[in-house]
């Protein structure tokens, strides 16, 4: 299938459950669930990734600022690379990898033993009863990881900065609170929200046009999460732009 179709195609699958989702209420109680699995679930690996990532980013630009005399804007550096783009990818990235791929393999094997064909039997809109809950419990938590991310990497190049490569603490903290203002959180709470969006419907779409099998499981799966990343990472570019060209 070639690049154009595959949009066509997802176009025609976001249009199809628009149709029936402004006109049910989405499934409560399966929405709850949803959230915890792509919420709570994926704090442990969102944390490790925010903490690691937090560290490089401190070291790195203690480094390239060094050689400058400017070691005291490490903290700048780091809030303003952290709130208006690391935090939101990093969230992204975590979520596709995790949540991404359960959602494509859970609806493909649904699809491999003909359960959405049974669904339609009974007269239950597929779409509306497996998209619905995922589409508003990954944007209900997708901010809330984000403004994780954003807390835990600044923390994490606090303590490098401060403990291993000896800045003054103070100093690191108001240059991160100055250079960083409402329209950054708001950008990056805006990507979260485009990028939970495009995990969803990519994820989902891939699980809906599985083939048949584990083959087909296991290929819906590997493109949703490599396609979810590439388009997260393009929007990201995008909303930059935008908001920032």
């Amino acid at each position: 299938m070639s690049a154009l179709a595959w949009v066509g195609g997802l176009a025609y699958f976001a249009w199809d459950w628009f149709k029936v989702a402004v006109t049910r209420r989405p499934p409560a109680g399966q929405t709850l669930i949803e959230a915890y699995r792509i919420g709570v679930q994926s704090l442990p690996v969102l944390l490790t990734i925010s903490v690691f990532v937090g560290t490089n980013l401190a070291l790195q630009g203690y480094n390239a600022f060094v050689p400058l005399g400017g070691q005291r804007l490490v903290g700048m550096f780091v809030a303003m690379a952290g709130v208006r783009e690391l935090a939101p990818l990093i969230a992204a990235a975590m979520i596709a990898a995790k949540a991404g791929t359960e959602m494509a393999s859970q609806i493909a094997v649904m699809r491999t033993r003909e359960q959405i064909d049974a669904l339609e039997v009974m007269a239950v809109n597929p779409y509306w009863y497996l998209v619905t809950p995922r589409l508003y419990a990954i944007l209900a938590v997708m901010p809330a990881l984000s403004l994780i991310a954003v807390f835990v990497t600044v923390c994490a190049s606090y303590c490098v900065a401060v403990f291993q490569l000896g800045l003054n603490g103070p100093t690191f903290l108001e240059y991160a609170r100055t250079s960083t203002h409402l329209r950054d959180i708001l950008t990056g709470e805006l990507k979260a929200l485009v990028f939970a969006v495009i995990i969803c419907f990519v994820s989902c779409y891939c699980g809906f046009r599985s083939e048949k099998g584990p083959e087909g499981v296991g290929k819906a799966t590997n493109q949703a999460v490599v396609l979810s990343c590439i388009l997260c990472v393009s929007f990201n570019y995008l909303v930059s732009q935008v908001l920032y060209g």
